[in-house]
């Protein structure tokens, strides 16, 4: 038993290290994707620079390596210590992601939409604070309250309408996307679908464990 303890321990210290280094990340790439899909002419429709399918910039790769880097690192770690810091969905999320990045970041192509989806780990910071609370025995506290209700409108801005306009972005920019080589254009098709799918799933899940906090509060 004691020993036992002296793991569960263990994986916690690993596990706290990971979710700040996974912090940083998310700060880093939402910072630079918001950069890169709306205050950068790189993407611009204005910009007649060839399809926007095909557009980057040794910045935009840079950035791109450094989200490889951490998706590997961390698709590790979740195997390693397998189930401990998620189950399947973790491991399809991550790998998905992870070969959908790298694709981007090797050919150059399809860096728009791969930042657009990047944006979305403007929820990663808010996830990894509920984990502290959650270990710091604070689920009854109000912060944890407001952490749920941030996570939410956060989760539905970024995972859910984000989304909504990346499919309207790929739909008017198809005569563009359908240029790509046969695998850029299946990620391009597949990932941000599987990916949306499995965001749906999530926010339910929050939606539910949030009524569930509400209705103890009153």
């Amino acid at each position: 038993m004691k020993i036992k303890s002296q793991e569960w321990i263990k994986v916690e210290e690993i596990t706290e290290g990971i979710r700040g280094i996974s912090s940083v990340h998310a700060v880093f790439i939402t910072v630079m994707s918001l950069h890169f899909v709306f205050l950068s002419d790189l993407f611009s429709d204005q910009r007649l620079a060839g399809f926007i399918t095909f557009r980057s910039s040794p910045l935009s790769t840079f950035t791109l390596g450094v989200s490889v880097g951490y998706f590997i690192a961390d698709l590790t770690m979740i195997l390693w210590l397998y189930p401990s810091l998620g189950g399947l969905e973790y491991v399809l999320h991550h790998s998905l992601s992870g070969i959908a990045v790298a694709y981007s970041m090797f050919s150059g192509e399809g860096q728009l939409y791969t930042f657009m989806i990047l944006i979305s780990e403007i929820t990663t910071p808010e996830i990894n604070i509920r984990w502290y609370l959650d270990t710091g025995g604070m689920k009854r506290s109000i912060v944890y309250l407001i952490n749920g209700v941030v996570i939410f409108f956060l989760w539905l801005v970024a995972r859910i309408v984000l989304f909504g306009y990346v499919f309207d972005h790929i739909y008017l920019h198809y005569s563009q996307v359908v240029q790509m080589h046969i695998f850029g254009y299946l990620l391009v098709m597949v990932v941000p679908s599987v990916l949306a799918i499995m965001n749906l799933m999530w926010f339910g899940k929050i939606l539910k464990g949030l009524k569930k906090q509400l209705a103890k509060r009153q």
